[in-house]
């Protein structure tokens, strides 16, 4: 992966490697992340375009808190819906994984926007009719909202393998856990249309910009 994303005058590189061929959208999508972050603690949901991560868009996700370690999936690409043979906007994230790995992600998630941390997850999926074992990669970043507050996740989830009948939930293997520290303060962040889903073009600059009716989440 080699790209770069022009923003606010400066450029944000997303060349990071991304952990093998299996999970590519991976690495570009947490570089990205720290593109924005630029040494704060975490970047603005209202920071995130569709333009930076254009090779992961499939892949990438923004999570909504709902209660302390409680997450829904607010915005999705195609990946995870064909993951779980179905629409994922709206449900827990937590649907994604296997019961007995639910209290876990109870755990993590909390860890991400309390701590706050970055936490990169191993997963993997049971046998099934119709469905073959799935190993995946996951990566949880903390987002800000229009408050300051640290509500939102934004990550990439990317499976090796053919997906079969869906739908493939996972159990956790490893955890990996980075906290964040900040070298400096926030600063003003222009608000761009939502990324989601990968199909929606992308408007020109003499187009009025895009506002999906599905996403009434403006922080």
């Amino acid at each position: 992966m080699n790209m770069e994303y022009f923003k606010g005058g400066k450029i944000v590189s997303i060349r990071k490697a991304g952990g093998g061929a299996a999970y590519g959208a991976i690495g570009p999508v947490e570089a990205y992340w720290e593109g924005l972050r630029d040494g704060r603690l975490m970047p603005a949901r209202a920071e995130v375009d569709p333009r930076g991560i254009a090779d992961a868009l499939e892949q990438a996700f923004i999570l909504e808190k709902i209660a302390p370690g409680l997450a829904r999936v607010r915005l999705a690409g195609a990946h995870l819906n064909d993951l779980m043979a179905m629409e994922v906007r709206g449900m827990p994230v937590s649907a994604l994984f296997e019961p007995g790995a639910r209290r876990e992600v109870q755990r993590i998630l909390h860890e991400v926007m309390d701590t706050p941390a970055v936490v990169r997850l191993s997963l993997a999926s049971q046998r099934g009719f119709g469905r073959a074992p799935l190993m995946a990669r996951m990566i949880l970043m903390p987002l800000r909202d229009g408050h300051d507050a640290p509500t939102r996740i934004f990550g990439a989830l990317q499976a090796s393998g053919r997906i079969g009948r869906g739908p493939n939930r996972f159990t956790i293997r490893d955890v990996e856990t980075r906290p964040i520290k900040a070298a400096r303060a926030y600063r003003p962040v222009r608000h761009f249309a939502s990324p989601f889903p990968a199909t929606t073009p992308i408007p020109s600059a003499k187009a009025p910009p895009l506002r999906l009716v599905h996403d009434a989440d403006r922080v």
